[in-house]
């Protein structure tokens, strides 16, 4: 169910793209609850002038190597197992790419099952 965005400054091979896409995935499955094979990602490569990220808003010290992600997903989730979401990815991409933890940014955005259609013009997840 969930749908994921991740921008990033172009110029990261499809390996290093892979990757990211990889530890969301995985960590989305291990902490919110998500079905096996439920996977859709859109990764978006951006030129300098089309990414702005703010350097240091609240505190923290952003790179060029800052990506954005952005996860729609039905509501209902505590925030407990999105705060383990937020570090099993932050913690994955560390651990995978060396990334800086500062430089991964996270927004989840929260709907109602019946916005979603997974294909046929239905609503699958909408009741009767």
């Amino acid at each position: 169910m969930p749908l994921v965005r991740i921008d990033l400054l172009q110029g990261k091979d499809a390996a290093y793209r892979a990757t990211i896409g990889d530890a969301v995935y995985e960590a989305m499955r291990a902490t919110l609850d998500v079905p096996e094979n439920d996977r859709f990602q859109i990764v978006s490569e951006h030129s300098a002038p089309d990414f702005i990220v703010d350097r240091g808003y609240m505190g923290i010290s952003r790179t060029d190597d800052c990506i954005v992600i952005q996860v729609t997903l039905s509501e209902g989730r505590d925030i407990a197992k999105k705060r383990a979401f937020y570090r099993a990815v932050v913690d994955a991409l560390h651990e995978r790419l060396d990334m800086r933890r500062e430089d991964v940014f996270i927004n989840l955005v929260e709907v109602r099952k019946e916005n979603w259609s997974f294909g046929n013009g239905e609503a699958q997840y909408a009741p009767e």
